[in-house]
């Protein structure tokens, strides 16, 4: 009996000993034990008291040690039997393993150790100061089988630092969380994302915990390009409404096959490309007075054989009507191309087009143009393939001949060195050297003789506006120029344009124009003595 209560008296006095030696660590630790309700918080660690560092004081937040060590990733599952027995002093973790001790259990062999640590708690918010947690270490099915205290300070940032006093035993590592990685994945994620490690590599994966069931959150992201159209879905709402990761497009036309439809998948979207064209991929062509409208259906489905439910999504691209737009929308336009060569710029394609309406936007369709007198004729050059933002179109010299040959000495000339001809009041030159088109308009004409047909011919060029003036200065007394030099090579080419309802002698009224004085005079003028007229 009396061994019994001298072996309980020494149990007693040895808890009492480890209680006494706890507060004294925790008074030398210069800590503010978070189960303590006083209202003094400590910031600085200071030396133990009674000692000649107990003045010694300083902020853990300025006085660290840095551990760039990614391999504390609680994802990191190397069979490497590591061990901090030697981690004495206050520590930051940073780098893609991650910034912060994970606050749950790790399993087993990860972060390159047996037994990782975990910290039993939470961290502190900025202002607490220095804070007690406990660490644990996970082994034999017990989350918490080993453990030691840990001093943690939140830091402004932000960043934590932890004063570590070694480890229990080995092989036990202190680990850290991934999904605290800072700077980790190139972009910032979005919404529907997160920012993990898969497969060794950071980037943003669709949410785990993504729940969405209402199908119209699923709103597509459309691109209304110049030459295609790009509608993009969100995957990550997808897979969070049911489909899986094989998603397969179709267009309305219902072809899976359909030649010009691209379907491509990057940073959790599905995109679907098409051309800008009526009837491609079931394009449907609306066109009202401002815009012409492209209409569209996409679905998704899981496989090519459908079981499962259809999702069908309604789009459409709506384009301002222009020059550029309508020749896109016309069927047969009647349209000249030409492809230019600019050293060390690339290639360049230029078009010109025969138009109805004074806002170039209803071209002329089929082979051939029948016009009265009396029409105006709208041509519109643009230029759709190349640098537009630094180069602009220039009509150098535009001219009519009565055939088809380009060098028939028979020419009108409707502008010369990049200017209008004066002497014709009918022609306008809206825009010309200022942007990637030019346009100009002029009254109908026949030439005098034994002419019905009209060809126009415009020589072009390209103005780097950025090193020089690309807009022409005419000016009144510019009433013709000599020496005129045509280059060939960049010449396009529209006809024939034939005239109708030509009016009699006897009906022409008023002081004649020039157009009106090449129709009225075919027996006085020569055809040859037309290319002196300006």
């Amino acid at each position: 009996m009396s061994q019994l209560l001298e072996r309980m008296t020494s149990v007693l006095w040895l808890a009492l000993a480890s209680y006494i030696l706890t507060l004294s660590s925790t008074e030398q630790q210069g800590y503010r034990n978070s189960t303590n309700t006083g209202s003094y918080e400590k910031d600085l660690d200071c030396g133990a008291p009674g000692t000649p560092e107990a003045q010694l004081c300083f902020d853990p937040c300025q006085n660290y040690t840095l551990l760039n060590e990614p391999f504390r990733s609680t994802e990191n599952t190397e069979d490497i039997q590591g061990c901090d027995s030697d981690k004495h002093g206050w520590y930051r973790f940073v780098g893609d393993g991650g910034v912060r001790m994970p606050e749950d259990c790790v399993p087993t062999f990860r972060c390159q150790t047996s037994a990782p640590l975990w910290l039993n708690g939470t961290h502190p918010g900025l202002g607490e100061g220095i804070v007690n947690r406990t660490a644990c270490a996970h082994w034999s099915g017990n989350c918490c089988l080993w453990k030691t205290e840990v001093l943690v300070k939140a830091c402004p940032g932000p960043y934590y630092v932890y004063r570590l006093e070694g480890t229990p035993q080995c092989s036990l590592r202190y680990c850290t969380d991934p999904a605290t990685a800072e700077d980790k994945c190139d972009r910032t994620c979005r919404p529907e994302e997160e920012c993990r490690l898969v497969s060794g590599t950071w980037g943003c994966f669709c949410r785990q915990d993504l729940n969405v069931s209402d199908v119209h959150s699923l709103q597509p992201q459309l691109d209304c390009g110049d030459t295609e159209i790009k509608v993009s879905l969100d995957k990550c709402l997808l897979g969070s409404l049911g489909f899986g990761d094989e998603v397969h497009a179709y267009l309305r036309d219902g072809n899976w096959n359909c030649s010009s439809l691209r379907q491509s998948e990057e940073e959790n979207w599905i995109s679907v490309t098409n051309p800008t064209q009526a009837g491609a991929c079931g394009n449907i062509l609306e066109r009202n007075q401002t815009h012409a409208i492209y209409i569209n259906t996409l679905s998704l489905v899981n496989d090519f054989i459908i079981r499962d439910t259809i999702l069908s999504i309604n789009f459409q691209c709506a384009y301002p009507l222009d020059m550029k737009v309508s020749l896109q929308m016309a069927l047969q336009p009647i349209v000249s191309s030409l492809n230019i060569t600019v050293d060390g710029e690339g290639e360049f394609t230029v078009r010109m087009a025969l138009f109805q309406d004074q806002d170039y936007t209803s071209p002329y369709e089929g082979t051939a143009v029948m016009l009265s007198v009396e029409s105006m004729l709208y041509v519109g050059t643009i230029l759709e393939r190349g640098d537009t933002s630094r180069f602009n179109l220039v009509l150098k010299n535009c001219y009519a001949t009565p055939t088809e040959d380009k060098t028939d000495p028979v020419k009108y000339f409707i502008i010369r060195n990049s200017c209008p001809n004066q002497r014709d009041s009918t022609i306008s030159v809206e825009e010309n050297g200022v942007s990637a088109e030019s346009r100009f308009s002029v009254q109908m004409f026949k030439f005098a003789g034994n002419y019905d047909l009209v060809f126009l011919h415009c020589e072009v060029s390209l103005c780097d506006f950025i090193k020089e003036e690309c807009q022409p200065s005419c000016s009144r007394s510019q009433l013709r120029s000599e020496g005129v030099a045509i280059d060939p090579a960049r010449v396009l080419d529209l006809g024939p344009i034939t005239r109708k309802g030509a009016q009699s002698l006897g009906v022409m009224s008023g002081t004649p124009n020039t157009a009106g004085f090449l129709v009225a005079w075919p027996l006085v003028l020569l055809p040859v003595l037309l290319a002196g007229l300006f």
